[in-house]
């Protein structure tokens, strides 16, 4: 096998993205892969090409961000002393992380192959190919490969070969979407009733909310409330990675016209909250949301952003919603179930890492409840 690795997606071959995307998924697709890239110049992207006899058998997207030690620790479950720890092993409050992954996205997106790779052999060479880059990048603390579910374990371990622990992390959100389910009413008329008024209690206290679906005119016109909304969120999570310019959306917008959603809710011509999604063949996948949360509780946004995503879906009609990582609990309420989802990660430091290794091994998700809605 040999090894390319480009700076920019239109460096890379047409022909050979296809033979690697075989299931056509728009997330290995040049369009969206390029819009990330072009709209947040504060990446440093990488394309790292595998291919064998002239034919492509994978790629792996790297993306090099600074974030805060914080982000990796947010949502796992560590004592107050492995806490520690882990701080002092990575010395400051921000570091410089390069992830084999879209650190936009929640699920398997770092790596796709053809139908008749090797994935074992490709997972070799990648794992190469990311100690060549890192070993370019300066200063670089950590190496942050995302996310695998568990079938995939199969041939994702060979990255602990070059010294990547294994650990879990939050998992994806997962909505089915029955075919009976032609309408938001149908979908209601499934739950048990303590979980239908909740539904209908959303839609009550958000009443005084006109949502509207958004041109790409009308995005880039209410970009910078769009982005302050965004941030909001960002704020209220303490997340502190990188932000998400969200020109991207304008971008996604021109490339898939209907395909890729953005409904705004506003108050007295005041936009007070958004979201986003793209379907993805089958799929509807939630992307970023944003919010006024001086007037959530009041106006029930965010649970009528999750109806209203059940309502995309309906409406699109797609097998399965995707609403991403976070806010676990809430999502179980309206038919969620979770998808296990695992991240490899290593220090930079041979020695550092070593010394490391036995704390990420003890790291836990934070623990969820579980509710069941359907009848």
């Amino acid at each position: 096998m040999t090894t390319e690795i480009h700076k920019s997606i239109d460096a890379v071959d047409g022909c050979f993205l296809k033979s690697i995307n075989p299931d056509s998924n728009l997330y290995f697709s040049k369009p969206l892969l390029r819009s990330f890239e072009s709209s947040n110049p504060k990446i440093d992207m990488r394309y790292v090409c595998i291919s064998k006899g002239g034919k492509g058998q994978a790629m792996a997207l790297v993306q090099i961000v600074e974030l805060s030690v914080d982000v990796i620790l947010k949502n796992i479950k560590v004592s107050p002393l492995y806490r520690r720890i882990l701080n002092l092993f990575f010395l400051k409050d921000h570091i410089k992380i390069m992830f084999c992954g879209n650190v936009f996205l929640s699920g398997e997106y770092c790596m796709s192959f053809a139908v008749d790779a090797k994935k074992e052999a490709a997972v070799r060479h990648i794992g190469i190919a990311l100690d060549r880059i890192s070993k370019s990048v300066k200063p670089l603390h950590a190496i942050f490969i995302k996310d695998f579910e568990t079938k995939a374990m199969k041939y994702s371990k060979g990255f602990e070969t070059y010294g990547f622990t294994n650990i879990v992390v939050e998992p994806n959100m997962l909505i089915a979407l029955k075919p009976e389910w032609n309408t938001f009413e149908d979908y209601k008329n499934a739950l048990k009733s303590k979980y239908r008024i909740k539904a209908n209690k959303a839609d009550s206290k958000s009443q005084d909310l006109e949502g509207r679906f958004m041109s790409k005119k009308d995005i880039e016109e209410s970009q910078k409330a769009l982005q302050d909304l965004y941030q909001n969120t960002i704020d209220n999570a303490n997340f502190n990675a990188q932000v998400l310019n969200l020109n991207t959306y304008v971008s996604l917008k021109d490339c898939y016209k209907e395909d890729f959603i953005v409904k705004g809710y506003f108050k007295n011509d005041r936009l007070v909250g958004f979201l986003t999604a793209l379907k993805n063949k089958t799929h509807l996948d939630a992307h970023f949301i944003g919010l006024d949360y001086r007037l959530n509780k009041a106006l029930a946004i965010y649970p009528r952003i999750l109806n209203d995503y059940i309502r995309l879906g309906i409406e699109k009609k797609v097998e399965q919603i995707n609403l991403g990582r976070t806010a676990s609990e809430i999502k179980t309420t309206i038919g969620a179930i979770p998808l296990e989802l695992s991240c490899y990660i290593k220090h930079k430091n041979k020695f550092v890492n070593a010394m490391i290794r036995p704390f990420f091994k003890k790291i836990q998700i934070k623990n969820f409840k579980q509710h069941s809605p359907f009848k």
